[in-house]
């Protein structure tokens, strides 16, 4: 099985920062794509953005310019780095990977923007 364990999340002023970690059991050389979502309360879970083993990422409008997704596979994790972030980012944030078509998630890591 496939174990991604978050953490970073918290509380930022807007304008404020903040960098999520997804770290991966065992190799991440295997997944192709990992992906951060996000799911703010009373609304569908989304994309924020995904970056391949070739180094190729891939941005939400709402986050292009602000968010930068990053991995690392000699350390097995994937990284979302916030800057300038607005309430409207509030949502629990979500590591992702498909392996083989099951989709693996983390636990969840819950932002909070405040005004």
């Amino acid at each position: 099985q496939v174990k991604l364990v978050e953490s970073g999340g918290g509380l930022v002023q807007a304008g404020g920062s903040l960098r999520l970690s997804c770290a991966a059991s065992g190799s991440i050389f295997r997944f192709n794509v990992m992906r951060w979502y996000r799911q703010a309360p009373g609304k569908q879970r989304e994309l924020v953005a995904h970056i391949t083993n070739g180094g190729y990422t891939y941005y939400d409008d709402s986050v292009k310019g602000r968010f930068t997704i990053s991995r690392d596979n000699a350390e097995n994790s994937v990284y979302l780095q916030m800057n300038r972030l607005k309430p409207e980012d509030t949502a629990v944030y979500y590591c992702n990977v498909l392996v083989e078509l099951t989709n693996y998630w983390g636990q969840g890591a819950q932002v909070t923007v405040s005004s």
